[in-house]
């Protein structure tokens, strides 16, 4: 039997730069596509999973100010510029531009993390990352959440499968860093469904993954939602099953970057297992060392 081995984002760090290395979430005023075009992804807070920023400054005042946060706290001096509310490419190339040589330009900063949709990015935008990735690490993120197509249709992503996956390929030829999202516990979605999504990234390379627990918030569409169709909600142990589940099928190089989901707790409905995060890891690794004896 094959052991379970991860690489966990916090390995990859040190192992690349010698420390560890903390993210700076930033918000850059960007807005979405899907929420322009239709009323967004189901799941999607009003925020767009945005309540960690100090949104009412200038980019480089936010680098500052968490820079100045995270020192005091833990000590940090080294770090990743994360856009991570909305989608991040959604502004002309000139004024992206401008938003990302501004969180890059503190020489601390070793990593821009950029959060986006498969069709949110062109050619232009693919050549000024890649002119980024050539002065500091350069990761995208995008969210498949899954693959099946009911789901993706219920969740209203607003793209096929074939176009995020076509996305992936361009920026992995253009040497970029990618991080694929997927969802644990969709509605309706058994095991299998979301296993599948997690293959199709194995498939495809993808160098990162992070794994999200469906929860539920109250200034979301899915809110409304289930309170409608009180669809089933996975405990933590199935959860952390399926997790583990996921962790047999990846390739040994992809770097995990998440395990579960980081809901904003005041506006939490449900599940509330998920507002402790350190537990939920503390289970999954529980039950690696347990696979792997």
């Amino acid at each position: 039997m094959k052991k379970i081995k991860i690489n966990r984002l916090n390995d990859y760090l040190k192992k690349t730069y010698g420390t560890k290395v903390y993210k700076l979430p930033l918000d850059g005023g960007f807005s979405c596509p899907n929420r322009v075009n239709s009323k967004g992804c189901i799941f999607c807070s009003e925020s767009g999973s945005g309540e960690f920023t100090f949104n009412d400054f200038s980019i480089k005042n936010q680098v500052d100010l968490q820079i100045k946060r995270l020192s005091e706290k833990k000590k940090a001096d080294k770090f990743i510029a994360y856009f991570q509310s909305f989608t991040n490419t959604y502004k002309p190339v000139n004024e992206l531009r401008q938003i990302y040589y501004d969180a890059i330009e503190n020489e601390n900063v070793l990593v821009l993390d950029i959060a986006t949709r498969g069709d949110c990015l062109d050619d232009e935008k693919i050549k000024l990352l890649k002119e980024i990735s050539k002065k500091v690490d350069l990761w995208v993120e995008m969210g498949l959440q899954s693959t099946k197509k009911q789901s993706v249709e219920l969740i209203n992503r607003a793209y096929s499968n074939d176009i995020y996956f076509d996305m992936v390929k361009k920026l992995m030829d253009n040497d970029i860093k990618v991080i694929s999202h997927v969802i644990t516990g969709l509605p309706y979605e058994q095991e299998d469904d979301f296993l599948e999504s997690v293959y199709q990234t194995q498939k495809h390379n993808i160098w990162g993954i992070k794994i999200h627990s469906l929860y539920i918030q109250t200034d979301s569409r899915l809110y409304d939602y289930y309170l409608r169709n009180k669809f089933k909600i996975l405990t933590m142990d199935e959860y952390t099953d399926w997790v583990v589940d996921s962790f047999k099928i990846l390739n040994e190089d992809t770097v995990v970057h998440r395990m579960t989901g980081d809901a904003f707790k005041p506006k939490l409905y449900l599940p509330k297992w998920s507002c402790d995060k350190l537990r939920v890891i503390s289970e999954i690794n529980s039950k690696i060392k347990k696979y792997n004896t």
